[in-house]
């Protein structure tokens, strides 16, 4: 009897052990389930935070530019709004892309330099940005596509003069995707990221610190049309005239949005004719209003070079 009871303590205490065990192993699955569900929260977070649509009401433009207000069908599927400034007598037409995020008054004082120096300028809001529609940012694919509609508007518009962009971080990530279609006389690419890859990482290190290096790598999968393999650097060799790339130059941070490596890296990869310039203290901002003479000297020095075919 004494045997037989202490067979079914045992066998109790074998049950209850193997519930519990059942127990954790649920808990230990809901745990990690909860993980997989908050990783793919902020996975889709990061991606809405980054290419969200930011539409704006531009109004009117200023009056020294004496623009015409102007729209165009892209195959981006957004009709494209802008401003388009001719100059009688104008030494060549200069479009101009801006950042992510921004529109095209992010371009004005540009706009405004280029003019008192003789150049005709096009100005335009990207898709998903200002009053261009479009139901995401997708850094540079889709835009890429108003970037060949733009200088198709350029082409019409003025068919004897040369033609250059200028194109700040998104803007010139754009006119990267578009260089195989384009024939340009110069390209101006100010803090443009060497790779999709890189640009998602830059970003969502800026917002969540190290993990985003890893969130970068599901989020570039889950969203293949916004995120090509490369930006193209090498489509460069389109533009006749030469290939000019400002970039910040300050001391690389972690919650910084561009490494000044990356512009080294697009220049070694970007064949002859082609300059780099490292603009010492800036970040990734507006490096026109960073440098100032400085700025406009090198920019009026690379088109007036353009201009002579050298």
């Amino acid at each position: 009897m004494r045997r037989w009871r202490r067979c079914g303590a045992r066998s109790l205490l074998r049950r209850d052990c193997h519930r519990a065990g059942v127990r954790v192993g649920k808990r230990l699955l809901i745990a990690v389930l909860l993980l997989i569900l908050l990783a793919g929260s902020a996975m889709m977070f990061a991606g809405w935070l980054l290419s969200r649509p930011v539409p704006v009401r531009i109004g009117t433009a200023p009056a020294d530019l004496q623009a015409e207000e102007i729209r165009f069908r892209s195959d981006s599927g957004a009709e494209v709004h802008g401003w388009w400034c001719p100059i009688e007598g104008s030494r060549g037409s200069i479009l101009l892309l801006p950042g992510i995020r921004a529109n095209r008054l992010s371009m004005v004082e540009r706009a405004r330099f280029l003019r008192r120096v003789g150049y005709s300028t096009l100005l335009v809001d990207l898709q998903a940005t200002g009053e261009t529609p479009g139901d995401r940012i997708t850094f540079g694919w889709r835009e890429s596509r108003d970037v060949v509609a733009a200088v198709g508007f350029l082409r019409k518009a003025t068919p004897e003069t040369k033609i250059a962009v200028v194109g700040s971080s998104l803007g010139g990530a754009a006119a990267l995707f578009a260089a195989p279609e384009l024939q340009l006389d110069g390209m101006v690419l100010e803090a443009v990221y060497p790779t999709m890859r890189r640009a998602t990482e830059n970003r969502l290190r800026k917002y969540l610190g190290s993990a985003g290096t890893t969130l970068s790598y599901p989020l570039l999968l889950a969203d293949a049309e916004a995120a090509p393999p490369d930006s193209g650097a090498a489509a460069a060799h389109r533009v006749s005239r030469g290939t000019w790339l400002p970039c910040p130059h300050h001391q690389w941070r972690r919650r910084s949005q561009h490494d000044p490596e990356d512009a080294v890296a697009l220049y070694h990869r970007a064949p002859p004719p082609k300059e780099l310039w490292l603009v010492e203290g800036a970040g990734h901002v507006d490096l026109h209003r960073a440098a100032g003479a400085a700025y406009e000297e090198r920019l009026l020095g690379f088109l007036s070079r353009m201009e002579r075919g050298r």
